[in-house]
């Protein structure tokens, strides 16, 4: 192999390993972080309500760039003591909820398009609590709920309620802080 091929293989090999570790970085930022999102909403685990972080119209949040049009609150939910049930009431404004696993992504989204009688009802779970709510469960009863099976034990409920007017801020607030997180003792 010549002088300028062997210059050429290192070269590449260098890249490679440099694509690596900055892939490596930025896959472990979650799991570094100190003040993620799951640490700053931590006490949102013993409430039974979301918790606002963003109202319409408020700068004082610790979001970077928040909708101005948007209630955002949240909460934070771990599976260690069993399902949780995430319910909301629906009405006029337009509201969604999304689930977030605490080291990725958004698993799964639902509008309030698709409630049921203005109430829109989940129940977050791990496989396993799945299927020992299916062994228990009456073949001639099944059960309503909408059941979603988790990725990690732990995360977040985000909830948004669109204000489209500045008429609408307060109460786009009041329903964001409305959603309750709780443990399903069912």
């Amino acid at each position: 192999m010549t002088l300028r091929g062997q210059f050429a293989l290192a070269t590449l090999c260098a890249f490679v390993l440099a694509a690596i570790a900055h892939l490596a970085a930025v896959l472990a930022i979650p799991y570094l972080a100190e003040k993620d999102a799951f640490s700053r909403l931590r006490s949102t685990l013993s409430a039974d309500r979301s918790e606002i972080i963003a109202a319409p119209g408020d700068l004082g949040t610790w979001l970077p760039y928040p909708d101005p049009d948007v209630a955002l609150s949240t909460c934070a939910y771990t599976l260690e003591e069993g399902p949780v049930r995430v319910s909301a009431r629906t009405g006029a404004l337009f509201q969604s909820v999304s689930l977030h696993a605490r080291a990725g992504g958004v698993f799964f989204a639902i509008t309030d398009r698709a409630a049921v009688r203005g109430a829109l009802d989940l129940v977050l779970m791990t496989r396993r609590q799945l299927d020992e709510a299916l062994a228990t469960e009456d073949p001639d009863e099944p059960s309503r709920d909408v059941r979603i099976v988790a990725p990690s034990r732990e995360g977040l409920v985000v909830i948004r309620v669109l204000a489209a007017f500045p008429s609408q801020r307060e109460e786009a607030s009041e329903v964001a802080k409305s959603v309750s997180c709780t443990i399903d003792r069912e």
